[in-house]
């Protein structure tokens, strides 16, 4: 049976120095797209056109930086107590490529849409067979993934603001398919679980 060594010292530096700037970075830039995102409903995506992409091309930047974040955690291992506990560091790696790719679709898909059909926009009769394929797995794994994360992380600030910012986030997007695009509390959920998720980034990056 082989044994796995430890990453040679200067490896481990790299790690934690790509670690805690892409936590740094990741969790800020992911706030800012969140915070600049305009209204959801078709007609108001139809009027500020290149913007809605442009909110989406930023939270997607940040969340490439968190997946690089949680990829250099998992190889620097330090954080994880327990070797089950690992699995929630994977888990949250997938869940954050889901959302990642859910923002990917929703941010090119949506502003054509709301050029010929805003009615439409953010609709149950929009979302087909692949865009449920892309949406109801990061709506589901997204919030969970993080909760479970927050959960195995020694440090228990740092885990309630990652998982209940994520949960948070992810309840203001609920809202639209429940309550409708043009509904008030989106935004304020979006934003107020981005800023929780944020924070929780950031003392992640500063505990690496």
């Amino acid at each position: 049976m082989t044994e796995t060594l430890p990453a040679p010292t200067g490896l481990r530096r790299q790690l934690r120095t790509t670690a805690r700037l892409t936590a740094f970075i990741g969790g800020p830039v992911f706030w800012l797209g969140t915070l600049l995102h305009p209204a959801r409903d078709g007609w108001s995506i139809a009027d500020v056109g290149e913007r809605y992409g442009l909110t989406h091309d930023i939270q997607a930047a940040g969340l490439a930086l968190q997946i690089v974040c949680l990829a250099s955690m998992i190889a620097l291992g330090n954080q994880v107590s327990r070797r089950r506990d690992l699995a929630a560091w994977y888990a949250a790696l997938v869940g954050t490529l889901l959302w990642f790719a859910l923002i990917i679709f929703d941010g090119s898909h949506n502003p054509v849409r709301a050029e010929y059909a805003p009615s439409m926009v953010h609709e149950p009769a929009d979302l087909d067979t692949p865009a449920a394929l892309i949406v109801f797995p990061a709506l589901l794994v997204f919030p969970l993934s993080y909760l479970w994360l927050g959960w195995t992380l020694r440090q228990r600030l740092t885990g309630v603001l990652l998982g209940v910012g994520a949960l948070a986030y992810t309840i203001g997007g609920l809202f639209i398919f429940t309550s409708g695009p043009k509904f008030g509390l989106i935004q304020i959920f979006e934003v107020a679980g981005a800023t929780l998720y944020a924070v929780g980034y950031l003392l992640l990056g500063r505990r690496v």
